[in-house]
């Protein structure tokens, strides 16, 4: 029995400190790494929009079943290493809120049962691993799949989110360093999207710049590889040809062509969703090469013109 009542009141202190110890090892690493968000990193916050169709918002490891009569597309749930969460890595989730990043990044932005893994973990980690000093990075997923490039002209509901988005990620601090392009599946199937698609994307360009206030915001812009069957896109030429006479400052634009595409002939695979976001990081630390670089030259990194 204590002596003192000071005894009793150090031991229940020291029981309480124990049992607030416990629970927080015992807490999800999304709460225990609330510093993540804090402001102090949020003002030096490395931000990066997602942006583009389907590919870019994730389909890798989707799989059509047949549920209940109905054609379903469902994810497998496997996260490779290279896409793995990493408390310096966070996203602008569906509610305008920075949350520990993680697969599928694009849930509740396009889609919901149907989202797969994209480029953007795999972009961020490899960043990360060629700079541990780079800080934190908030990805700002905005794709949509099966969007035209004319959903993404000013006044759409596309291009309006995209910039909302990107403003409401700033709130708090922080600086976009770029924006990630992966987009025209919809496009080559058709003569008008195609014919027309240098001009819009020079004008998407201008104008997200503008909006953003950032004239020189970079913008890494993957070419899109040939589709395989049973997707037919009979104007790959001519969107391919748009986007590599972009001749932007800032816009750095590397060949996709030679990434794995999937059994429906349009979206990559989880393998290639990984190598794609190993190619937008090394295009970003290319900056200051204003060219092309192919796939098939990507190890070791190769500049071309």
């Amino acid at each position: 029995m204590l002596k003192h009542k000071s005894d009793e009141i150090i031991l229940i202190l020291t029981f309480l400190l124990l049992v607030s110890n416990l629970f927080w090892l015992m807490s999800p690493k999304s709460v225990r790494k609330c510093n993540t968000t804090n402001s102090s990193n949020k003002k030096n916050l490395q931000i990066f929009l997602l942006a583009g169709q389907s590919n870019m918002s994730g389909r890798g490891g989707i799989s059509r079943k047949i549920v209940g009569g109905n054609v379903t597309e469902i994810w497998d749930g496997f996260v490779p290493e290279e896409c793995k969460p990493n408390h310096k890595i966070i996203r602008f989730n569906a509610a305008q809120k920075w949350e520990e990043a993680h697969e599928p990044l694009n849930y509740g932005i396009d889609c919901l049962s149907s989202c797969g893994l994209g480029p953007g973990m795999a972009f961020a980690n490899e960043i990360l691993k060629k700079d541990s000093n780079f800080g934190v990075i908030g990805l700002v997923p905005c794709a949509r799949g099966g969007t035209g490039l004319y959903r993404w002209n000013r006044g759409s509901y596309a291009y309006d989110d995209l910039i909302k988005r990107a403003k409401l990620a700033l709130k708090d601090g922080g600086i976009i360093r770029g924006l990630l392009w992966y987009h025209g599946e919809g496009d080559i199937r058709s003569n008008n999207g195609s014919s027309s698609y240098k001009i819009k994307f020079e004008k998407f360009v201008n104008d997200l710049r503008s909006d953003l206030n950032s004239p020189n915001l970079p913008i890494l812009l993957a070419i899109l590889p040939y589709p395989k069957k049973p997707f037919e896109g009979p104007y790959i030429e001519v969107v391919r040809a748009a986007q590599l006479g972009i001749n932007f400052s800032n816009v750095i634009k590397f060949d996709a062509e030679g990434l794995e595409i999937g059994s429906d002939g349009i979206h990559l695979t989880t393998s290639a969703q990984i190598q794609l976001g190993h190619m937008f990081a090394h295009a970003f630390f290319s900056l200051s090469n204003f060219t092309t670089f192919s796939f098939h030259k990507f190890f070791p990194f190769n500049i071309f013109s």
